[in-house]
């Protein structure tokens, strides 16, 4: 048998938890010295230690843990548990990972604001282009949540090309409508790419135009879109400076994308706009 201290150091818990445990009941010694009061543990006790330590990771209270072991809980589901909740970690790191990206876009825009230059905007037309279309909803506009839906959006769109034989014959452009059902703030999100081709009842995606654009003004967008709302603070400027409102969202037109280095990427904004 092991002491308390050597239990605790194979376990990697500390002595203090290992008499809470005790105190409630949850992990008892398998034998107390009578005379010194001193704490004794099996090897085999680590196996329980283990799984406390798993099930709190999980979230689960120390009572709800108890409960838990004393309807003894498999091997198999405890380890579906531990897979389910990495799961969950890992969607919790990812999305915690692109807010930091955000918040240091901000940054840099927020230190950028008095050095904008609004020379970089184009005024012009712009004609309607035939597409293959996807689409998905994001609950709103922003770019934290456009990301995780334009992405696999584009993905799956390129798949499905390739299994129809059907080529893209120009850059990649992405829209965005208000959703019609969904909440106040959500968009639906085109992801398109330029076909010649026409539609067909055996495509598995839309061949639908994109329409014109009148008047947009325009402004190349150089990096990830991760950082995209300073080209659209300048678009917004130009647009103010020049007596000008805005008409919908702005359009993405990727003229050189770039998936595994972002920060290389070209990106035409389009903002549709009327005068006032």
């Amino acid at each position: 048998m092991f002491t308390i201290g050597d239990f605790a150091r194979l376990g990697r818990v500390s002595v203090r938890m290992l008499r809470h445990y005790d105190a409630i009941g949850l992990l008892t010694p398998a034998t107390v010295d009578p005379a010194t009061g001193y704490r004794f543990y099996r090897a085999a006790q680590l196996g329980r230690l283990n799984r406390v330590i798993a099930l709190k990771d999980l979230g689960f209270t120390l009572p709800q843990v108890q409960a838990i072991l004393d309807e003894d809980l498999g091997t198999d589901a405890l380890r579906g548990m531990l897979r389910l909740r990495r799961a969950q970690l890992e969607a919790q790191i990812e999305a915690d990972a692109a807010r930091l990206t955000g918040i240091e876009a901000r940054l840099q825009l927020i230190e950028k604001e008095g050095d904008m230059p609004t020379e970089d905007v184009v005024l012009k037309p712009v004609g309607p282009v035939r597409v293959a279309e996807l689409t998905a909803v994001s609950p709103t506009y922003e770019t934290v949540d456009i990301g995780p839906v334009i992405q696999p959006l584009y993905a799956e769109l390129h798949r499905r090309l390739a299994v129809a034989g059907v080529k893209q014959t120009g850059p990649g452009i992405a829209y965005y409508t208000p959703a019609p059902d969904g909440p106040g703030e959500a968009v639906v999100v085109h992801a398109t790419a330029q076909v010649d081709a026409g539609p067909h009842d055996g495509y598995d995606f839309e061949i639908v135009e994109v329409p014109a654009i009148p008047t947009a003004a325009t402004i190349i967008h150089r990096g990830p879109m991760d950082n995209v709302e300073q080209s659209i603070q300048i678009l917004a400027r130009w647009v103010e400076d020049n007596g000008y409102r805005t008409d919908g969202y702005v359009r993405e037109v990727y003229l050189d994308y770039c998936a595994d280095d972002p920060a290389e990427g070209v990106t035409e904004l389009q903002l549709a706009v009327t005068k006032s």
